[in-house]
């Protein structure tokens, strides 16, 4: 009886591994190319000469601005914007949790994603990849700052 317990756990757990990697490394992966040709073909269909962009207002001001630093659990987070037409058009990261090996892979993971998804959302409203919370928090966070300093700048 406590084989069969202790084997019920067993699976249980490992089972629970293999679907928290897959939500961490494959599902965020796919999405993340998914995103990425959504977003070339919207840039492609939309870089054709239009009189009502340029009539349209502006959410932020042209320019690159860099963000707060926002420190987490696991390191400080800091992020670079780059704003272009009034767009969020570039995000860089120049500071993440990178002291370890398990810190490199989620965040080699996680801020693709989350960079993508803020150029997709033109803010800094994205989703949580699952593991990569503290990650998350100060990628927003940092990234809200510098949306704001864009928003004050116009």
């Amino acid at each position: 009886m406590k084989k069969f317990v202790v084997g019920i756990l067993t699976f249980a757990i490992v089972t629970a591994i293999i679907i928290d990697n897959y939500f961490l490394f494959i599902r965020g992966k796919l999405s993340s190319d998914a995103q990425r040709t959504s977003q070339s073909s919207t840039t492609t269909t939309s870089s054709s000469p239009n009189s009502t962009s340029k009539t349209s207002t502006r959410k932020y001001k042209d320019g690159t601005y860099t963000g707060s630093t926002v420190s987490t659990q696991w390191g400080n987070v800091q992020v670079q914007a780059v704003v272009t037409n009034g767009k969020l058009t570039k995000v860089t990261v120049l500071k993440y949790p990178n002291v370890n090996r398990r810190d490199k892979q989620i965040s080699s993971q996680a801020l693709p994603t989350y960079k993508s998804e803020a150029i997709t959302a033109q803010s800094a409203n994205i989703k949580l990849v699952s593991g990569a919370s503290e990650t998350y928090k100060g990628f927003t966070g940092s990234l809200k700052n510098a949306l704001k300093k864009a928003a004050n700048d116009q």
